[in-house]
């Protein structure tokens, strides 16, 4: 099993920036994927950004790419979103997650842990 803690959303301002923590525990050695997924009001969950926990690949969706990046601190157990040129149309819920299966998946239902979540609301 394991936990993942998120932390650092906000309200910010459009232009603004902010970064996202989350923290994994538990049984996190089985765990190949991290990712950030988010879920505006009245909409379905997305996929923001992957990162392969050993190896270096990243992966981000078309409508965060130039403004996003995700990163990992392996000897923490964290992975980071660094989020740049906020956009109102970025407001949303903002989940941490774990996937312990090979090959990278946008589908949510294809993560194994889920956060709580931390809101990031972007005025204009």
């Amino acid at each position: 099993q394991v936990s993942l803690m998120e932390s650092g959303g906000g309200s910010v301002q459009a232009g603004g920036s902010l970064r996202l923590s989350c923290v994994a525990s538990g049984g996190i050695f089985r765990v190949k994927y991290m990712g950030w997924f988010r879920q505006a009001q009245e909409k379905q969950r997305e996929g923001v950004a992957g990162a392969v926990r050993f190896g270096g690949s990243t992966y981000l969706a078309d409508s965060v790419k130039g403004r996003f990046t995700i990163s990992l601190d392996n000897a923490r157990n964290t992975v980071y979103l660094k989020m740049n040129s906020l956009k109102p149309e970025d407001t949303a819920m903002y989940y941490c997650a774990a996937r312990e299966v090979a090959g990278f998946s946008w589908k949510a239902s294809e993560w194994n842990y889920w956060g709580q979540g931390t809101k990031v609301t972007v005025s204009s």
